[in-house]
């Protein structure tokens, strides 16, 4: 071998010399052969070979093989049955098995501190030892039972909980296959020809290419390539040295006769280098612009919107894939089963569309309908899933082998686009299925109106009790054809009330309406001789129809009829009233109106009712509507004060002053001991700027009657002027009423407010504190007079004599709150910080769980600058009134911004329907700038407590910064309707002696100028 090895050169050694040799073929040239391949053939012999292995070297174990053991090593092999090697050996313990079984209990049995739980003791059994009896097995039963039943009764919550998370988890992370199943679907819409346009798919790489495997490269520099072409030359000989030693005669391959490319390739010349770095230059210049934009230069390869598009091939279903093979599989088996199953087939082909493959559905529904050809649903369902023209193809096919569905001839119609065609199919189905409704509907709606009505002619004769074919043919006739129609549908169906309100409706619109009444009566009269139950809630959705239509005479009727139908007479009344109301929430007003005036007729004297009535006219109908049946009020309830104010602040409203005096001045008669009428007049009085008809009518009631609410008009007067008063001018229609009926009139606080307040409001201080002073010797006790009396002196700047009637009214009204919050902004005004805040501590002592004092107190030490003090007695308040609405809504804003939408949240779980809670929410929004949401919550806010007058006033401002002015009217003009009296901001300037005559818009716009934006 040794000799054999030294002949013959090595195989790299051979492919060296060959490669060398090949080139000297080309020219005939001998070569002189490399040094280093004549020297690699004497390589030194390895040095470890025939030494001892070191000591602890395993074989194998440094590429990671292992060593193993035999049976030499662990002994003979035993069965469990063998004996053990001691023949005294214990029960138990005589064989193999038992002695193994043993070890391996000793092993499970961990009692270390490590494996022990307070509640569920050790991890193990301690007594798995032991004997296991009877009583151990039932106690472990009853144990399992216990578990099972705990189990059971979370068992459908915990499933449903899981089942919802891994739909969750699959939705948010679905397979590659399920990306792309819509773009599947889409292959419904490739046409046969591109369907065949598109090429066969071939791996056009070369071998390489599809077998890659790593290569090392490592970069030639360019004077390699310089210097070899340089010493470029052709040779035409060979060197004997290199046909001897260069293996020319070896039959290795890589010799002369070798096949690789190159031998033959002769001196390429020069080489530009420059040319080749401009070459690579391009190629990258446009390897970049395949992916950047010709125009902005910006990558059209957008991060986001490949996401977008990978989420929207997201298909729809997100079942478990294994459910679908379950489904799949069990549907196979059903088909097998009973293959003339149609609800097998088209469950089948749904499972297969939901999953994305439509062609397998289609293949599956047809087989479906070769199995079940009698099958109306299967037809209709192949017909739906296949596209277009085969579609019709097998509705085509459907209509032979059931030539009377009426289902499948409406697809036939639906699937046609033009008009002739779809009017073709009707017809070919009428041919087939004359009594069908549904198919004359259909076929009628595709008609012109004389083509309708001859089709109708037809529509009634096969179809006789089709009610909706006779109306439809007696809407297309004129009025005494239709009145014909209609009389033989009667004929024909006399058990249908639709019939009978249709005629009804034709005559009303034909101007027969003294014949409306008699028809609806006659109906309810026919319908019961045949049996008929009249449903009352129907009649009166006809009646809703028909007001909607604008028949208003047939729902007028319509309502008289059935209105006491079915109704006990001690439930008429609240029947009726809902009965309303449900009316108007549907847009019903002349059933509304209709229900009203027959309650009115049955209940006449009822003030309830006519004041239901009087208000639904005020929203909906018009004033003279409203001042007729104020009218018919007062003569049935004389007695009922509100009805004559609305009607003379109705004339009043409307500018004829003189039938608003004459209005009360009936009313006095009516009603002579009513304060209400007497301060109304009042009113009328001083807001037409006719003061001394107010103060005269005032000074009367109070030589006659001391009340404390017409004492405040007459303060408010006095100073507008001097005026002048004949002895024998007396406030025209009134003065021989009040002259014979005031001294009936029992002493009332509320007509020395009235005057009171009337003197001051006119500037005449004097006069206002005398009568204050005299209201005060008789009604010592009403906290009003002592707040005005305490105001009056405060803009006379009289602050110790403010103080002190504070002081004396709070000794006689202790539970009053404004007076407490009066005297405390009177010390903060005058700089006793100290003495404000003892004043409202006071209070809250005597008035304990009290939201305005707390409020106060909080905004007191707000105002000092002390926010942690403010911060502590609002915790404290919301601790004793948890529930306070106004209290909840300042914690919102003297939180952080960061913190205040957490404070919301817990404000609207204690105070949700609150109006002050739903405001400052209205607040937060708005000073987040969320227009959308902000103004959602002021409607909200508006709309449970439309008598807050600043929720009205934040909701104008916030309309004037952000709304149109179409919105900023809308929200005025509702404002103005629900004349708010309440609210902080709101009292303040609409009780201020300066704006006493302005009206609510006029207000609304003077609040919403003072509202700042410090929220």
């Amino acid at each position: 071998m040794a000799s054999a090895a030294a002949k013959q050169p090595p195989k790299s050694a051979a492919k060296s010399t060959a490669a060398a040799g090949g080139g000297g073929a080309t020219g005939g040239a001998a070569i002189p052969l490399a040094s280093p391949l004549m020297g690699g053939l004497n390589k030194k012999k390895k040095p470890f070979l025939g030494m001892p292995a070191p000591l602890g070297y395993v074989p194998g174990l440094g590429r990671g093989a292992t060593g193993f053991t035999t049976r030499s090593d662990i002994g003979p092999a035993r069965d469990a049955n063998d004996p053990v090697d001691d023949r005294h050996a214990p029960p138990g313990k005589r064989t193999v098995g038992d002695q193994m079984k043993k070890s391996q209990d000793d092993d499970d049995e961990d009692l270390n501190d490590t494996n022990y739980d307070e509640f569920n003791g050790y991890a193990g059994s301690l007594f798995s030892s032991g004997p296991y009896e009877k009583d151990d097995e039932e106690a472990d039963a009853i144990y399992a039972a216990l578990d099972k039943r705990m189990d059971e009764r979370r068992k459908e919550r915990r499933e449903l909980r899981e089942k919802e998370e891994i739909e969750k988890y699959r939705m948010e992370r679905p397979k590659i296959q399920q990306q792309f199943s819509d773009l599947k679907r889409k292959l419904v819409e490739v046409t046969e020809e591109e369907w065949l346009s598109i090429p066969d798919v071939g791996d056009a790489r070369n071998k390489r290419q599809r077998n890659p495997r790593y290569e090392k490269l490592t970069p030639v520099p360019d004077s390699f390539f310089a210097k070899h072409l340089q010493t470029g030359e052709n040779h035409t000989t060979v060197d004997p040295l290199q046909g001897q030693f260069a293996g020319l005669n070896t039959p290795f391959p890589g010799g002369l006769n070798t096949p690789y490319p190159g031998g033959m390739t002769p001196g390429a010349g020069e080489l530009d280098m420059r040319k080749i770095g401009q070459a690579r230059n391009t190629l990258m210049d446009m390897r970049l612009s395949q992916v950047s934009d010709s125009v902005s230069g910006q990558t059209v390869v957008d991060p986001k919107g490949y996401l977008t598009d990978l989420n929207s091939m997201i298909p729809t279903y997100g079942g478990d894939i294994s459910d679908i093979k379950k489904a799949r599989l069990l549907l196979k088996s059903v088909r097998e089963t009973n293959p003339h199953h149609p609800p097998a087939w088209i469950a089948s082909a749904r499972l297969e569309e939901v999953t994305g493959k439509l062609q397998v559905a289609r293949n599956l529904i047809m087989k479906g309908t070769e199995m079940c050809p009698k099958s109306e649903d299967v037809w209709l369902e192949a017909a739906r899933l296949q596209p277009g023209d085969t579609a019709k193809a097998v509705v085509a096919q459907a209509v032979r082998h059931l030539p009377q569905s009426v289902r499948i001839y409406i697809r036939a119609a639906e699937l046609e686009t033009d008009i002739r065609a779809k009017k073709r199919v009707l017809r070919k189905a009428l041919e087939n299925v004359s009594k069908s409704v549904r198919l004359w509907k259909t076929a009628v709606e595709l008609e012109e109106p004389e083509d309708a009505r001859i089709m109708l002619s037809r529509a009634v004769e096969c179809c006789p009790t089709s009610v909706e074919l006779w109306l439809a043919l007696a809407r297309l006739e004129t009025y005494e054809n239709a009145r014909r129609v209609l009389n033989k549908a009667r004929e024909n169906i006399p058990t249908d009330r639709h019939i009978w309100i249709t005629a009804a409706k034709l005559e009303e619109a034909n101007g027969n309406t003294q014949m409306v009444e008699k028809i609806i009566d006659r109906a309810i009269t026919s319908l019961r001789a045949n049996g008929v139950e009249i449903n009352r809630e129907q009649w009166i959705q006809d009646a809703e129809e028909c007001d909607k239509a604008g028949s208003v005479a047939t729902c007028q009727a319509v309502i008289r009829a059935v209105i006491g139908i079915g109704i006990e007479e001690e439930d008429c009344k609240h029947t009726w009233m809902e009965d309303a109301d449900s009316c108007v929430a549907h847009g019903a007003l002349e059933c509304a109106r209709a229900i009203y005036a027959h309650a009115l007729q049955v209940f006449p004297s009822k003030k309830s009712v006519w004041l239901r009535a009087a208000y639904f006219e005020k929203s909906h109908g018009t004033r003279e509507s409203l001042e007729a049946l104020l009218q018919r009020a007062v003569a049935h309830c004389p007695k009922a004060e509100v009805l004559w104010l609305m009607g003379a602040k109705s004339k009043w409203l409307a500018g004829d002053v003189p039938a608003a005096r004459s209005i009360l001045a009936l009313a006095f008669q009516a009603n002579p001991n009513s304060e209400e009428i007497w301060l109304a007049a009042v009113k009328l009085e001083s807001e037409n700027n006719e003061y001394e008809r107010a103060r005269r009518l005032l000074a009367k009631a109070r030589s006659s009657a001391p009340t404390a609410r017409v004492c405040d008009q007459l303060t408010a007067w006095q100073g507008r002027g001097q005026f002048t008063i004949p002895e024998d001018f007396f406030l025209l229609d009134f003065s021989h009423i009040m002259t014979t009926q005031l001294a009936t009139i029992k002493l009332k606080s509320r007509v020395f407010m009235k005057s009171v307040k009337l003197e001051w409001v006119l500037g005449n201080i004097a006069a206002a504190q005398e009568l204050c002073f005299e209201a005060l010797r008789h009604y010592e006790d009403f906290p009003k007079l002592w707040m005005m009396k305490g105001q009056i002196e405060e803009q006379s700047e009289n602050m110790d004599m403010a103080r002190e009637a504070y002081n004396q009214g709070l000794k006689k009204c202790p539970h009053s709150m404004p007076l407490w919050l009066l005297l405390s902004h009177l010390e903060e005004r005058v700089g006793q910080l100290t003495r404000a805040r003892a004043i409202l501590e006071k209070s809250r002592l005597k008035n304990p769980q009290t939201p305005e004092l707390w409020l106060e107190s909080v905004r007191l030490e707000y105002r000092a600058g002390l926010k942690n003090i403010a911060n502590t007695l609002m915790a404290k308040a919301l601790q004793e009134c948890p529930n306070s609405g106004i209290l909840w809504a300042e914690a919102v804003f003297l939180e952080a911004r960061p913190q205040r939408k957490t404070k919301s949240v817990d404000a609207l779980k204690k105070c949700e329907h609150d109006p002050h809670v739903l405001l400052a929410v209205a607040k937060l929004f708005w000073s987040e700038r969320k227009i959308t949401k902000a103004r959602e919550w002021f409607l909200r806010t508006v709309k449970i407590e439309p008598d807050l007058g600043d929720a009205w006033a934040l909701f104008y401002k916030f309309e004037l910064q952000h709304g149109t002015e179409e919105q900023q009217e809308e929200v005025k003009k509702r404002c103005e309707n629900a004349e708010p009296r309440h609210g902080e901001l709101w009292c303040a300037e609409s009780k201020h002696i300066l704006n006493w005559q302005k009206k609510t818009g006029e207000i609304l716009d003077l609040v919403a100028a003072k509202i700042k934006n410090t929220f």
